[in-house]
């Protein structure tokens, strides 16, 4: 079964009330962290658990040290799963407002944990719930808890030290999620320095969407990846962002089109950053 799946809003909606069915609101907003759980309790997709970036599925920030959302405790992750009623045989789907990045970024995680099968996005997100003129929900459901217990794989995973080893290597393709002007420094409205780290791809997960907000068919993602990957291996890339969440994004794309699973770096630039003796670059 493959890692990456997409569902329609018809499709969850004849999955709705399935004993087996988790559903997780992952909103979130980088520049309000209320925004998430405040839009959740205005209406949700009947049944779905709100799963918090930063309270949930994220750890603690160590400032100087960490990147802004370094990855949860597995230990308290795996509790809050089951709280949401997650067994290992459950079917798990995420939903954000649309875009898809916060829902991939839990996607990834429960991949992480070691759940390899029955994961899906919804494809449009809320944007696309809605527009299909189906039902919000205010209630706030009581799941039975569930009896997951992960165990975190650090084979999905690439640190700093690691990366910084492989800088420079042939075969490493490593691709950046953020939007361009981040990526060149022109801006930076969320972390202290501006850059990227040298020898990235600019990837921004946006361009695995339509205009419409949904994800391109496998085989123009598969073109979009093979392009940026040129004549470098597929076991060569690496994925980042600013803090490891819309690489998570890329990760479910590239997936999507058929490649294997590849490595995220997840403190990603806003780590990177922490020491100044690694390496900043500018520009394309």
């Amino acid at each position: 079964m493959p890692l990456a799946q997409l569902l329609t809003p018809a499709q969850l909606q004849q999955r709705l009330g399935q004993a087996e069915l988790v559903l997780l609101d992952c909103r979130f907003a980088l520049d309000d962290p209320a925004y998430g759980r405040r839009s959740y309790l205005e209406g949700h997709i009947p049944g779905a658990c709100f799963a918090d970036l930063e309270e949930d599925l994220s750890g603690p920030v160590v400032k100087g040290v960490t990147g802004r959302h370094p990855l949860p405790d597995p230990a308290r992750l795996n509790q809050r799963l089951r709280d949401w009623g997650l067994r290992a045989g459950s079917q798990v789907v995420f939903y954000d407002d649309g875009p898809g990045a916060f829902a991939a970024h839990a996607w990834w995680l429960l991949l992480w944990l070691g759940k390899r099968d029955g994961l899906y996005l919804l494809d449009g997100g809320l944007k696309a719930w809605r527009e299909a003129g189906l039902a919000l929900d205010r209630r706030q459901p009581t799941p039975t808890p569930g009896d997951f217990a992960g165990q975190a794989d650090a084979s999905l995973l690439l640190d700093a030290e690691q990366l910084a080893r492989r800088l420079g290597s042939a075969d490493l393709c490593l691709l950046d999620a953020r939007a361009l002007p981040r990526f060149r420094g022109e801006v930076e409205p969320l972390d202290a320095v501006a850059g990227h780290i040298p020898g990235a791809q600019c990837a921004a997960f946006t361009d695995n969407l339509d205009a419409d907000g949904y994800f391109l068919p496998a085989e123009r993602l598969r073109a979009r990846f093979d392009a940026l990957r040129g004549t470098r291996p597929a076991q060569g890339l690496v994925a980042y962002c600013g803090s490891g969440v819309t690489a998570c994004h890329n990760l479910f794309a590239l997936s999507l089109a058929g490649y294997p699973l590849a490595p995220l770096y997840a403190g990603s630039w806003s780590e990177w950053i922490t020491d100044p003796r690694r390496p900043i670059a500018s520009g394309d």
